[in-house]
């Protein structure tokens, strides 16, 4: 009896032992999400939807067009700046050498440009993170290159078209104010078509040709099929030993049984402890219950290097918000890692029944 005893509370020791050391050295969580960035489609005209091209859950390429607002209003007014503009030429005494074609080129330049910076900016995000190859990214500079070109030279040509109208001419207010007018249609011309920032799924789609479409009220949803990570939320004993570029485990409920790859790429500044102050008003307290405090967690962003949420080449899925259990190494303690490792492995087949 009383070797029993001694053994179970060696083996109590053992196991208390391994739990302390590991959470300082594997520390493991269950509380963890997937995460993407969510961009709302949203118009910058009002107008009636006249095209949906894309279905509910469709993975889309970046640039594809997702919806038209009825254009014709916006063309008509960019035909009325057009004989403004030409009005006004006309009446200064000059001629319009081009000047209508060269503000148009213009303004799909600047537009073009627009659209390549936000792509580029997720690339160059994802580069940054080790998602993507370099070549991809450097690809992407070159077609920013390309695009700021493109607007360097339609800006000369529009110099050049307006200093054919000559010296006085070009710098008369009413010629001027058309030419602002022109590129105001010009732009919203070209925000009746809606199109995808990025290589991505289309979410929340819950409307059809027909449907009116108000400047400033979302459409649709667009998930970021590259930009995909996990979210997890460990307590703060947990942080002590971890670091920028420490590998993970990852375990995803939709996809039991496997482990997934992972590495830590940022911590969170902080979180919320669930109260708030406002100005004028006595400091709100956290309320602790018990001589045990409920530990504060803090939001750890963990990569998987190789997978994305819409390559159709690939078994696996991510949905937002799917809930995953996450292990990190942050050194090379090769006993504890290799019963990191192994309890992972348990929890991967364990998130069969659960």
């Amino acid at each position: 009896m009383k070797n029993a005893f001694w053994t179970t509370l060696a083996i109590l020791g053992v196991i208390l032992g391994w739990y302390l050391a590991a959470d300082r050295i594997t520390p493991f969580t269950s509380n963890a999400r997937v995460k993407a960035i969510i961009t709302p489609i949203t118009p910058q005209v009002s107008g009636s939807v006249t095209e949906i091209r894309v279905s509910n859950g469709q993975i889309v390429e970046a640039g594809a067009v997702l919806a038209v607002i009825d254009p014709r209003p916006y063309e008509n007014r960019r035909d009325k700046a057009r004989a403004d503009l030409a009005s006004a030429i006309q009446d200064v005494g000059a001629g319009s050498a081009g000047v209508e074609s060269a503000q148009a080129m213009l303004s799909r330049a600047q537009a073009d440009l627009e659209t390549e910076k936000l792509q580029a900016s997720r690339v160059f995000e994802l580069e940054a993170k080790g998602l993507i190859a370099v070549a991809k990214a450097d690809e992407s500079r070159r077609r920013l290159s390309e695009r700021e070109a493109d607007v360097e030279r339609a800006q000369a040509d529009l110099e050049s078209a307006k200093a054919s109208l000559g010296s006085v001419d070009q710098n008369n207010p009413r010629i001027q104010r058309a030419l602002a007018d022109l590129a105001d249609a010009e732009l919203k011309l070209g925000w009746t078509t809606l199109t995808a920032p990025a290589r991505g799924g289309i979410s929340d789609l819950d409307i059809a040709a027909g449907s009116y479409a108000s400047a400033g009220r979302n459409l649709m949803t667009f998930i970021d099929a590259n930009n995909v990570w996990v979210e997890a939320y460990m307590t703060e004993n947990n942080l002590g030993n971890v670091d920028i570029g420490d590998p993970a485990d990852v375990v995803l409920d939709m996809h039991p049984g496997r482990v997934f790859k992972g590495k830590v790429a940022s911590f969170s500044g902080g979180s919320s402890d669930g109260t708030s102050t406002k100005p004028g008003e006595l400091a709100s307290v956290p309320r602790a219950a018990g001589w045990l405090r409920t530990p504060q967690r803090l939001p750890v962003r963990i990569v998987l290097p190789g997978y994305t949420s819409g390559d159709e080449t690939d078994d696996v899925r991510f949905n937002v918000n799917g809930q995953a259990d996450v292990i990190v190494y942050t050194n090379d303690n090769v006993l504890l890692n290799t019963l990191a490792r192994a309890y992972i492995r348990v929890v991967s087949w364990f998130s069969y029944a659960y």
